[in-house]
């Protein structure tokens, strides 16, 4: 062969890969507009709901899952309906895996399958190791870790091919700050279920990774801080301002989406370059 024919090949070669990428992206968004679903923890408010408007957005069924408030979770989704979405209220304590389970029946029995699970609910109390209490530290357990593992394991279970699981943790993981003891051990978990898990999935078409925000403008960073601490922690990135539930929402978007699909087994700090 010369070297020119040879050249030719490798033309050749490129545009069929080309080619043949484009269309499985193109079915990929396909399915995300006609039957793709995707449940999303805690997305009553605060980051969750930023999640669920984005993927219902991009074409996503989106179960709306709340714990305690139904009038947040039903108001959003009359919202992401009244856009032209569908979307489904569901109540579900995370930590309990019997509801969880109960979750999963019933996106399945409304849209016919679960594609995306974010693992989104989650609680922030501070506290210096010494005045922590045993209820203290379990409800964060109860919470951050087991009810992130009742999420993962249904999915494992159930998602099909091509499936994303996405939990969240947090940039406190690797800043080690004073008070934040309990809630970086839960999220550390988290990231250490995440690579397990990825790896647990080999051969399923399904992707797991986390999404760790740094300081993010929501109730549940800015109740209880005062200003000066806020215009504080807003400096710690070079970017010079907090994050906001877009910024993060935008993330796990990428990651449920088709340009998402060769990041596995990863934690990706979404944090404005804090650390």
């Amino acid at each position: 062969m010369t070297a020119a024919q040879s050249n030719r090949c490798w033309i050749i070669q490129k545009f069929f890969a080309k080619l043949l990428w484009s269309i499985a992206k193109l079915r990929y968004i396909g399915r995300d507009i006609m039957s793709r679903t995707a449940i999303v923890t805690g997305a009553s408010r605060g980051i969750g709901a930023a999640v669920a408007q984005r993927l219902a957005r991009d074409g996503f069924n989106v179960i709306v899952n709340f714990a305690g408030n139904a009038a947040e979770a039903e108001t959003l989704v009359s919202g992401i309906q009244t856009a032209g979405g569908k979307a489904l209220a569901v109540q579900a304590d995370v930590s309990d895996a019997g509801a969880v389970k109960n979750m999963f029946d019933r996106a399945e029995s409304v849209f016919g399958g679960i594609d995306v699970l974010v693992n989104n609910a989650g609680i922030m109390q501070l506290a210096k190791v010494a005045d922590t209490t045993d209820e203290f530290f379990d409800r964060h357990v109860a919470i951050n870790l087991k009810g992130v593992f009742n999420g993962m394991r249904e999915a494992a279970r159930r998602l099909r091919a091509g499936g994303r699981i996405i939990s969240f943790s947090s940039s406190v993981v690797g800043l080690y700050q004073p008070t934040y003891a309990t809630y970086a051990a839960t999220k550390a978990g988290v990231e250490a279920m995440t690579h397990v898990l990825s790896k647990e999935l080999r051969g399923r078409n399904v992707t797991v990774n986390v999404v760790a925000p740094g300081p993010t403008a929501t109730d549940l960073f800015l109740n209880g801080k005062s200003k000066e601490l806020i215009d504080q922690l807003a400096k710690l990135s070079p970017l010079e301002r907090l994050g906001t539930p877009q910024d993060i929402a935008n993330t796990v978007a990428f990651l449920a989406g088709p340009d998402g699909g060769w990041i596995n087994g990863q934690v990706l700090r979404a944090n404005g370059g804090v650390i």
